[in-house]
């Protein structure tokens, strides 16, 4: 079994910045894609930021150059690093990855998701 545990959420004031870590823990093979969303009040989940293969990112157009996507192979770990931050940011943010098991089957995992709130 995995699991994503995301962290750094929090309450910041337009203009901020906060780094949010997702960490993957579980016994597996290897992870192929991680990457993060986000759900607004009344908003459907959307993609923020992600890796796509290799070392290779997408990002939604709202966040391109304020967000930045990294991540620590050793430590399984993706972090999104917010800059300017907007009170429209407010949000879920969730991780999610794309987990090849130790039988080699692919499985897509979600965390539990970590609040940020930008006050205006």
């Amino acid at each position: 079994q995995v699991q994503l545990v995301e962290s750094g959420g929090a309450l910041v004031q337009a203009g901020g910045s906060l780094r949010l870590s997702c960490a993957a823990s579980g016994s597996f093979f290897r992870i192929d894609v991680m990457g993060w969303y986000r759900q607004g009040p009344g908003k459907q989940r959307e993609l923020v930021a992600t890796f796509t293969s290799g070392s290779d990112t997408h990002y939604a157009d709202s966040v391109k150059g304020r967000f930045t996507i990294s991540r620590d192979n050793a430590k399984n770990t993706v972090y999104l690093q917010m800059n300017s931050l907007k009170p429209e940011d407010t949000a879920v943010y969730y991780c999610n990855a794309y987990v090849v098991g130790n039988g080699f089957q692919s499985s897509n995992y979600w965390g539990q998701g970590t609040q940020v709130t930008v006050a205006s």
